[in-house]
């Protein structure tokens, strides 16, 4: 996804955010294009994980990158360019007032959505209420979040979490388990040809 991340890092320096790129064993092109995208301004880190482990493992890998780097929270975003980044700063101001709380993005879906992700989608969601016993959470999958580092890098510390495409319902539900709040806010989302 190497093509939508020059536009996404614009939108992110834009918002006054340093921006943090986990590269999970990309090909030589994308290792390219990411080198370019971190020479080029001092505000991109790189950190490089050589062999594929999956999206929870570079995940876990870049909050503790950043827990090291003195930062109390991160603001993951997908990087295949389908979450609109008009949103950052109603995030960023929401987190400034809660900051003990996980905010997640709510999908607001276009067209483009195939159907068989929507009805996994909502698979998924008849799970966690069933796990939570509750419909705090709207959607666990949202990869538009800003989590706060301390309470997730105790659940990572202490539970064994998915480190696939698991990952982030994993994480929400054991930190919801944990008593962390839960804010959902509407994104819109769309899939990009190629995705």
């Amino acid at each position: 996804h190497h093509r939508a991340l020059p536009g996404m890092r614009s939108a992110l320096k834009a918002a006054g955010l340093d921006v943090f790129i986990v590269d999970d064993g990309s090909s030589q092109e994308t290792q390219k294009a990411l080198d370019q995208l971190s020479y080029k301004d001092s505000g991109v880190h790189l950190l490089r994980l050589p062999v594929n482990k999956g999206k929870g493992a570079a995940m876990q890998a870049g909050f503790r990158w950043v827990a090291e780097l003195g930062y109390t929270h991160a603001f993951q975003i997908d990087a295949d360019g389908q979450h609109s980044l008009v949103n950052i700063q109603n995030f960023l101001t929401l987190s400034k007032r809660n900051p003990q709380v996980l905010l997640s993005g709510q999908p607001l879906y276009d067209a483009s959505i195939p159907f068989s992700r929507w009805l996994g989608r909502w698979l998924t969601h008849v799970w966690v209420w069933i796990e939570t016993l509750s419909f705090r959470i709207t959607d666990s999958m949202c990869g538009f979040r800003i989590y706060p580092l301390q309470k997730t890098l105790s659940v990572l510390d202490r539970i064994s979490i998915g480190c696939r495409m698991d990952f982030d319902t994993d994480l929400m539900v054991r930190l919801f388990w944990q008593g962390t709040p839960v804010i959902m806010i509407p994104v819109k989302v769309i899939y990009p040809e190629g995705n």
